[in-house]
């Protein structure tokens, strides 16, 4: 629907993604509503959706971050179901630690490649002298430490 602003949807915006999913009745738009997650969790398109999802996460004019608790709901929501292990670990931490209130956007997209690039639990090819932001290098410290 391209809706400008969360939790708000114009009445064009309304019609524009219902014509978009050509749903005129409600059980078309049920219909459609698989095939449409279909789509956004393809990976040539879920990148995407990741980045939506923080971006339309911001509600002020000029908000460039979110807080910790709304990232860790908004993981849940949005990586859970592919990255489990990874997403528990990160909110733990997230939520434990006390040197980040709020995430940047290249701080979540970098939490999105870490997910996809780096295994998992055992961390053996992460390398902490690549350009990971910063919380993931406190993140993997953390883990390390755990794991001893």
């Amino acid at each position: 629907m391209k809706a400008k602003k969360q939790g708000f949807i114009t009445q064009d915006e309304w019609r524009r993604g219902l014509k978009a999913l050509e749903a005129n009745s409600l059980e078309k738009l049920q219909r459609a509503l698989p095939a449409l997650e279909r789509e956004v969790m393809r990976p040539s398109n879920f990148k995407d959706f990741y980045a939506f999802a923080f971006r339309y996460s911001l509600t002020e004019e000029r908000q460039k971050t979110l807080d910790i608790g709304s990232i860790c709901l908004l993981l849940k929501i949005v990586l859970g179901s592919q990255f489990r292990p990874q997403v528990d670990s990160f909110t733990q931490y997230l939520q434990m630690q006390k040197e980040y209130k709020v995430l940047t956007f290249d701080q979540w997209m970098g939490f999105y490649q870490f997910c996809n690039e780096i295994s998992f639990p055992d961390l053996n090819n992460y390398d902490d002298q690549l350009a990971w932001p910063l919380v993931l290098d406190s993140f993997v410290e953390w883990i390390r430490q755990k794991n001893n």
